[in-house]
């Protein structure tokens, strides 16, 4: 099985999703849920985690989570495992609970954070589970939206603070805000590498550190390169009028950043056989000079 790549520092915010073995169900009844939530509450606590939006869904669950300490994987294997241990001993079963590694998505705060709440505690809506996100339980939305109590493991002050400074008219900005999303896209069209979510600062101050994960092929393709730059920003319009440059950068983007032959064929106009005959060429070149 493929290992995701894991990019972890302090004061870094994930897209947390796990789903149930098999497609099946990882909340079998309200009791469930109440396991999970106290679980999560524990491990929030321990790990000094701090929970923006959580969303429990039959067979998965959405968390947006911030690591002040860096240690997502470890908090995240507590709570799988845990619960995992809880849920199977509750229903006299034995094995998996959770499909294989949970899936996180780093965020850039500034650019997407607040969409993302909003996507997570509407994640009932769009699967047509309720109609509305204010009458379903099991998500933050309640909370945040000051129409039920707080519970200790959740953080509401950065998202409300969203809306202005004083706490009612903030919540109620809250509650229209969540209103306003139902029927728009959600925000992965942004997604870069399976693993980004932020603008081009956001993704070029991450890139130095992902370069060193390149040759570990036990990571997927795409996530290794997460950090790469665009081919739009590689072939310049110089870079595709100066031919010498232009072979140079084709190179580059295959050997160094990972494209297809057929993705730099599509992006710069030349045949798919073109673009294998200028990589093999400079291979070849290189080769004869190191010789």
């Amino acid at each position: 099985m493929a290992r995701p790549l894991r990019i972890e520092y302090p004061g870094a915010f994930y897209h947390v999703t796990a789903r149930g073995n098999a497609r099946q169900n990882i909340f079998l009844d309200d009791e469930d849920r109440l396991r999970f939530l106290a679980i999560m509450g524990h491990v929030v606590s321990r790990f000094h985690l701090r929970l923006h939006a959580y969303c429990l869904m039959d067979n998965h669950f959405h968390l947006v989570v911030e690591t002040p300490e860096a240690n997502l994987s470890t908090a995240m294997r507590q709570l799988n495992g845990v619960y995992t241990q809880a849920f199977n001993r509750r229903h006299k079963r034995v094995g998996h609970v959770l499909q294989g590694r949970f899936k996180a998505i780093l965020v850039d705060r500034d650019s997407y954070l607040l969409e993302l709440c909003r996507y997570v505690v509407l994640n009932p809506v769009r699967t047509k589970t309720t109609r509305k996100a204010n009458t379903y339980p099991w998500s933050s939305y309640h909370a945040t939206a000051g129409v039920a109590n707080t519970p200790p493991f959740l953080t509401t002050d950065w998202l409300l603070s969203q809306f202005g400074k004083q706490r009612a008219v903030a919540q109620w900005k809250y509650r229209a805000f969540i209103t306003e999303g139902i029927g728009q896209h959600a925000p992965w069209e942004q997604l870069q590498g399976q693993i980004l979510l932020g603008s081009e600062r956001f993704v070029a101050r991450l890139a130095p550190g992902l370069r060193d994960k390149r040759l570990l092929k036990e990571i997927p393709r795409q996530q290794r390169f997460a950090g790469r730059p665009t081919l739009d920003h590689l072939f310049s319009s110089r870079s595709r009028t100066n031919h010498t440059r232009r072979n140079e950068t084709i190179r580059r983007a295959h050997l160094e950043h990972g494209y297809s032959l057929t993705e730099i064929a599509r992006a710069v106009g030349l045949h798919y056989s073109t673009i294998s005959r200028i990589v093999n060429s400079e291979e070849g070149n290189e080769t004869r000079h190191r010789s």
